[in-house]
């Protein structure tokens, strides 16, 4: 039990000191875990054989991960994403997983073997390209939608590949394993299909599929609202980790992947209204795992046959890399992925993946590819995902930005028309006024900064131009000098302040409409000169709140009497509280005056709060019916 405590808390400790500081470095936490694993394995020498089998542990990891990526799934956007899951998923698997066998073969490699290989470098590694892609907000985009197709279809090929490889045995390598018995053959997994027909394989296969739909259409709901109702965290944590684990076992036993079968259970469960439960419940054991995992890459590299092999196993590396990167390159023209997201989709997915451990042990077992050659293939595998970290900083220092200056000097837009309001802005919160304005017959002239929002933009039928606000030569194109205003939207504090200064001293006809993020934002644009201001989150926060006191009992009538009476509060004690901040000098706005007026005014607001104002109603109020008589005494 100790020699257990003792490999734990080398692994956490190195898992502790590694990915802070590689984090910290701009490294990302994927080469932090296997820099980890290569310094407590390979070169310290703290771990040893055990590695093995707490990487076949840490692999449940990428269960419970397929498992949460299915949940954010629901069938419906499954079947969206069939032109590029089948498209370009497939023929990613299928074309490199074919030029690979072909270079395989033309090395003098056995045509099976070579088949064997090109299926095996064909995947690549769902776990790190997720991860990354999460740390770094690349999710969303283009690129990593993209790639997220091919690494979904890369795991359901893992399906196929495992009913195929058996095929591919070498009858040398059987017959040799037939002549040496050894005692680990008396060891076999547990399985439910072995020595079944063909037939019987495949029927077995399809009612495990069609069990797993039903138990997460039918039994799941009843069996969440049963453990909810015993108000246990733990329990809940535990059912999440029951179904986890019982669909895992489930899909080995029938000799499928454990990984796909939880995946498809996390779609079945995407609609549920415990889906949020599940992912907060898996998520801490996901995350320690896949790091787990990540350590035992690092740790597994055997350095003596990597020495007596490096030019090898280098070059054998990035060949496959570069290979997969030029099929993505092609397939990524193909489909029309432009630009960065290019890069981004190419780069992310040339390498190899965890799942080649897992076909790579499958072939030694079903005596397809020679255990010197396997040995020499993990090390390939597992160097190439030590690379990928690599390519990603890569793909941020030196790919990324040049785009972003291309982006910079790109000329902009000849604007063509003149508008009665000038939006600065674009973004979710300048769309909304700009709809507001053109569905009342306002003409308007919208500018942003960000040349893909306004191409996206232009393909819904919103007309706006690629162009600087802050610039005074395209406030001059935009017609600043005949509108009659400017609602300033932009995602800079700066910006929006020294165009507010700029327009109230230029052109002071122009009535200035201003967002502010903040309190002490909305102060510097009072003082530029702006005309109205308003606070980003304060109409929501105010409406929420209201919506919270009507979800509480009480009337909506009296609700709206209280949001007009904070409303008039906040505004009043706003001019005060500028005028204090006024007499500070800068970094002492925020002085201890302040601060004692501001929790002053806080104690007027809420007397207004108190306040009967049934015999004060304003023209806002008149659509409501008053409370009944005795009320708010009962509430």
């Amino acid at each position: 039990m100790t020699v257990y405590f003792i490999q734990a808390f080398i692994y956490l400790a190195a898992a502790v000191i590694a990915v802070p500081l590689a984090k910290k470095l701009g490294l990302g936490s994927v080469l932090g875990y296997l820099i980890a694993g290569v310094v407590i394995g390979p070169i310290a020498g703290v771990v040893g054989q055990e590695t093995i089998a707490i990487q076949h542990f840490a692999e449940f990891g990428v269960v419970m991960m397929l498992f949460l990526v299915g949940l954010e799934l629901q069938p419906q956007m499954l079947w969206q994403m069939r032109h590029r899951l089948l498209g370009l998923g497939g023929l990613q698997v299928s074309v490199t997983a074919l030029l690979i066998a072909a270079i395989a073969f033309a090395f003098n490699q056995p045509p099976t073997v070579a088949l064997a290989i090109g299926l095996i470098f064909s995947l690549s590694s769902t776990a790190i390209v997720l991860q990354t892609f999460n740390e770094k907000g690349l999710t969303k985009t283009e690129g990593g939608q993209s790639a997220f197709s091919v690494l979904l279809m890369q795991d359901i090929a893992v399906i196929p590949m495992l009913a195929f490889i058996p095929m591919l045995a070498l009858p040398e390598l059987v017959a040799a394993a037939e002549h040496a018995q050894t005692a680990a053959e008396h060891h076999e997994e547990l399985s439910l299909v072995a020595g079944l027909p063909t037939w019987a394989y495949a029927l077995a296969i399809l009612g495990s599929i069609a069990g797993v739909v039903f138990l997460g259409m039918f039994v799941s709901r009843p069996l969440f609202q049963y453990v909810a109702k015993s108000g246990l965290r733990e329990i809940f944590v535990a059912t999440a980790l029951l179904i986890v684990i019982g669909i895992a076992a489930l899909m080995s036993l029938v000799g499928l992947s454990p990984a796909l079968g939880t995946f498809l259970a996390g779609v079945v469960l995407a609609n549920s209204e415990f889906r949020h439960e599940l992912e907060s419940n898996i998520e801490p054991f996901k995350g320690l795992l896949l790091g787990l995992f990540f350590i035992t890459v690092g740790a597994g590299i055997d350095f003596g046959i990597l020495s007596s092999n490096a030019a090898l196993i280098i070059g054998l590396t990035l060949g496959v890399m570069v290979l997969k990167a030029l099929v993505l390159w092609g397939l990524a023209i193909i489909f029309k992925i432009k630009d960065s997201h290019r890069w981004l989709f190419a780069l992310s997915l040339a390498q190899a993946g965890e799942f080649g451990f897992v076909l790579l042990s499958f072939t030694i077992q079903n005596h397809v590819i020679p255990i010197e050659t396997a040995n020499i293939l993990q090390l390939v595998v597992a160097l190439s995902m030590f690379l990928t970290p690599m390519l990603f900083i890569l793909f941020d220092k030196v790919i990324l930005p040049r785009y972003q200056a291309r982006a910079d000097d790109k000329p902009f837009d000849e604007i063509e028309e003149k508008g009665k309001v000038i939006i600065a802005g674009i973004g979710r919160f300048g769309q909304i006024i700009n709809r507001l304005l053109v569905a009342n017959d306002v003409p308007t002239v919208v500018m942003d900064l960000d040349a893909t929002q306004v191409d996206n933009l232009r393909q819904i039928d919103i007309k706006s131009y690629f162009g600087d606000a802050t610039r005074p030569e395209m406030l001059h194109t935009a017609g600043i000098e005949e509108a009659a205003m400017i609602v300033i939207a932009i995602d800079n504090r700066e910006n929006t302040k020294e165009l507010v200064h700029y327009v109230k001293h230029t052109y002071p006809h122009v009535k200035i409409l201003v967002r502010a993020f903040d309190r002490g934002h909305n102060y510097e644009l009072r003082k530029a000169g702006a005309d109205i201001i308003i606070n980003e989150t304060y109409h929501s926060a105010l409406e929420l709140g209201g919506e919270a006191l009507t979800s509480l009992g009480m009337h909506p009538f009296l609700v709206e009497q209280k949001k007009h009476a904070f409303n008039s509060s906040e505004e009043r004690t706003s001019t005060m509280l500028y005028e204090n901040w006024l007499k500070g000098t800068e970094g002492e706005q925020y002085d201890q005056d302040f601060r004692k007026l501001f929790m002053q005014l806080q104690d007027i607001i809420k007397e207004a709060m108190q306040q009967d104002r049934i015999d004060r109603h304003n023209s806002e109020e008149r659509g409501w019916t008053p409370p009944p008589k005795g009320y708010e005494s009962d509430f």
